[in-house]
């Protein structure tokens, strides 16, 4: 080993204390580099890799047959900006039967003749292609569970057609339900219905502006009520993304955490080494060390501890990531997700390149010092520094070591400052965290929309020939089920809530509609904009509906696949995370023109003050026996494997977070112990106790804790208010001021005394080693 290696192993193994925050910190800064990083290139690559293999179609539009004729759609394909252009397909919106069960959900019927084109190639997963009329293929996302073999029967159509199920496939962006043969659509449109899809393919279409002006394009030359319904590729890209896109910004936030604590702590560390170690320096250049090698020898002292923390935090950020990417592995038929290579090289370098430049400015000062000033100077600290603090502790009425602990921040400014931005940084995380248990405590209770008291479940839905044997659940009747709950005693509040399925054009796959029989306002639905609907022909729905579907509050939707279609207006914006926003709220006595079925119908109730929940439960289900339904008591769900992963991420990179601030304390009071171990022996001379060394030591760190902390918490929730609405435009949710400003007094106060604890908890060991330091070996140190 040549000299320098055998100084920078020296320098590793002496500061034992600083090469653990070295290696501590730069393991968390890239655990979360490698994770977030990661989740950024794998998020989108499911999608973008089946969307470039099918040619998907970056428009989809739905037209009335009424209104265009094919003519003039196949003429829309040759305007500017379109590359590719398929279509016109006829398509119908109709509700199903499977194999003799109960009624299905709508689905979007569309004729081709093969898969393949230009433009949005289908994949076949199993089975064939359609090639005569009764056959059909099922979307790979179908309610129906598609099976080869299975039989749809459609009896609201006219002749009773029905369909055999020869395949199972997938369109990358969801341009159908199921395809069936060109001539078998006329058999699936019933009278004055009907309409043509087409789908485009433009030069420019990376934003939403362009697919807009692509929109425009196709359009100019259509009647200007022809467009029934259309779809982006950007909206479904979206939506597949929105699994592991939500972590990003959250992840995002912690690794400029760390890296800017690593940057800050690796400066500190190689600065207190360079000042402490000033004789050693003059001896390494009188031995004959050039400046470049006593540089070198410091930037390899911190460069080690980076290098083993930087492996470990790969190994950490591959095992956090392992949940996260668990869910996306289904996007797209994607298997074994795992990290990319290049995000582990990317970070692994520039961590490692960050040490480095921190370390060689501070060592810096090391090559320029002259050997004879550095022989000569040696270990001696500044005394005059913080003299004024120190009279001025003196004069208070505290005890002497409590005044001598107080002036102490004083005397090595520098190192006071170095310790209280690691307190900060831990400080902010502490806030930032309990922000965000709090803010996604609100969105699972915006999900849940369970303020009842009791709820009366609806039945489960029949999804086919998988599902109940027909014929053995016995039917329930929500108005059976409504008058028993009214005339219980206890009841307060009440209303219904009937689920039922519609197809609304622009979206793929079926929209739930909610209609509720009485004032449902009050069961947890939580406003972002606009008000709840207040009668018939109003509706309520998720932000996500509105992106998806390119509306806004105060336009008109229609609701298909039912008996007749049911329009409905646009009143307001809920927060609703569930089902990527396809649902749709509104008042059931609306619905009634188009037959639905309510079989699907949960009951929720408020009971009157001072009534014994439990004991009401017991007596309504004695009533409720006979009509096949039990009611429980409410409460809020669990709020699913997403929020369990990031509650579990926050904790564990936040507690990462504080214990390398505290070690930062630690290695700051250790050198500033060691620096003053005389005065310390002076002290012990002079009548003081260990009790007392300890105190002195502590207290040379509260005033740094108390103003870390207190500066950490507005920073903490300036942060908060950044990440958590990010996370919420991931996902295509917009958070209320009721999900963002969550931080109260009392969640204020915890991270603000946490900076004190922080400081306490880091001094601890530095003050016993000092109260354990006998006197006489204290005056011997120079």
């Amino acid at each position: 080993m040549s000299t320098l290696g055998r100084v920078v192993r020296s320098g590793v193994g002496r500061r034992r204390v600083q090469t653990l925050v070295i290696g501590l910190t730069s393991m968390m800064a890239v655990a979360a580099s490698v994770l977030g990083g990661s989740l950024l290139v794998v998020s989108g690559a499911p999608f973008d890799d089946a969307f470039a293999a099918q040619h998907g179609a970056h428009l989809s539009v739905r037209f009335d047959a009424g209104e265009v004729s094919a003519a003039q759609l196949s003429e829309s394909g040759k305007a500017d900006g379109v590359t590719g252009a398929a279509g016109p397909f006829r398509t119908a919106t109709v509700t199903p039967r499977p194999d003799g069960a109960n009624p299905g959900w709508p689905m979007t019927v569309v004729g081709r003749g093969d898969p393949g084109g230009g433009v949005d190639e289908v994949a076949l997963l199993d089975g064939r292609w359609p090639t005569r009329p009764g056959e059909t293929v099922l979307s790979a996302g179908s309610a129906l569970l598609p099976t080869p073999g299975l039989r749809i029967t459609f009896p609201d159509l006219p002749g009773d057609p029905a369909l055999t199920v020869v395949g199972v496939a997938r369109s990358v962006t969801g341009t159908a339900d199921a395809w069936v043969v060109p001539s078998q659509m006329a058999a699936l449109t019933a009278p004055g219905s009907g309409g043509h899809q087409m789908l485009y393919r433009f030069a420019e279409a990376d934003t939403a502006a362009r697919v807009a002006a692509g929109r425009e394009a196709v359009t100019e030359a259509l009647p200007p009520d022809g467009v029934v319904g259309e779809q982006s590729w950007l909206t479904v890209r979206k939506t597949a993304e929105r699994d592991t896109a939500v972590y990003v910004p959250f992840l995002v936030a912690f690794g400029v955490l760390g890296l800017v604590m690593s940057v800050l702590i690796v400066g500190n560390v190689v600065a207190s080494a360079v000042g402490t170690g000033t004789r050693r320096i003059g001896v390494l250049k009188a031995l004959g060390f050039t400046p470049a090698q006593v540089v070198r020898a410091y930037v390899g002292q911190a460069l080690i501890p980076a290098a083993v923390g930087t492996a470990l935090g790969v190994l950490v950020g591959h095992l956090l990531a392992v949940p996260v990417m668990a869910e996306a592995e289904e996007v797209y038929g994607a298997s074994s997700l795992a990290v990319a290579p290049g995000v582990d090289l990317a970070v692994v370098a520039g961590m490692l390149g960050l040490v480095a430049a921190t370390a060689w400015a501070g060592a810096w000062r090391a090559g320029r010092l002259r050997t004879v000033y550095a022989l000569a100077v040696g270990r001696a600290s500044a005394t005059g520094r913080g003299r004024w603090a120190a009279r001025l502790a003196g004069r208070l009425p505290l005890p002497r070591p409590v005044a001598l602990g107080l002036a102490r921040p004083f005397a090595r400014p520098g190192r006071a400052l170095a310790m209280g931005t690691a307190i900060l940084f831990g400080a902010v995380a502490v806030t930032f965290t309990v922000g965000m248990g709090a803010s996604l405590g609100e969105v699972m209770k915006a999900r849940a929309h369970d303020a009842a008291d009791v709820v009366v479940p609806a039945p489960p839905p029949d999804f086919g020939p998988r599902g109940p044997v027909p014929g053995k659940r016995p039917a329930v009747d929500p108005a059976a089920v409504a008058t028993a709950v009214g005339a219980a005693a206890g009841t307060g509040k009440h209303y219904s809530a009937s689920t039922v399925r519609a197809a609304v054009s622009g979206l793929s796959g079926t929209v739930d509609v909610i209609g509720f029989t009485g004032d449902a306002s009050w069961g947890g639905y939580t406003m972002v904009a606009g008000r709840w609907f207040e009668g018939p022909g109003e509706a309520v729905v998720p932000t996500a509906f509105l992106t998806a579907t390119g509306t806004r509050i105060g336009d008109t939707v229609t609701l298909n696949g039912l008996a007749q279609p049911v329009p409905v207006r646009i009143v307001g914006e809920v927060l609703d995370p569930r089902k990527e926003g396809k649902q749709v709220f509104t008042d059931a006595s609306h619905l009634a023109s188009a037959h639905p079925d309510l079989t699907e119908t949960s009951h929720h109730i408020a009971v009157e003050p001072g009534t014994d929940v439990t004991g009401y439960v017991e007596a309504l289900n004695r009533d409720l026996a006979p009509l096949g339904v039990t009611a429980r008591a409410g409460g809020l769900a669990s709020g699913g494997d997403m929020v369990d992963t990031l509650n579990a991420l926050s904790a564990i990179l936040t507690l990462l977070l504080v214990v390398v601030a505290a070690l930062g304390v630690l290695n700051g009071v250790l050198l500033d112990t060691r620096e003053r171990v005389r005065e310390i022996g002076v002290h012990k001379a002079l009548g003081m106790t260990p009790r007392q060394t300890v105190a002195m030591v502590v207290t040379s760190v509260v005033v740094t804790g108390l103003v870390a902390g207190v500066l950490g918490v507005p920073l903490g929730v300036a942060l908060h208010g950044w990440v958590v609405p990010a996370m919420g435009d991931s996902v295509d949710l917009r958070f209320p001021d009721s999900v963002i400003a969550v931080h109260g007094a009392a969640e204020l106060l915890l991270p603000a005394l946490g900076g004190l604890l922080i400081a306490v908890l880091g001094a601890l060991l530095p003050a016993g080693w000092a109260a354990r330091t006998r006197t006489a070996r204290a005056l011997r140190t120079e």
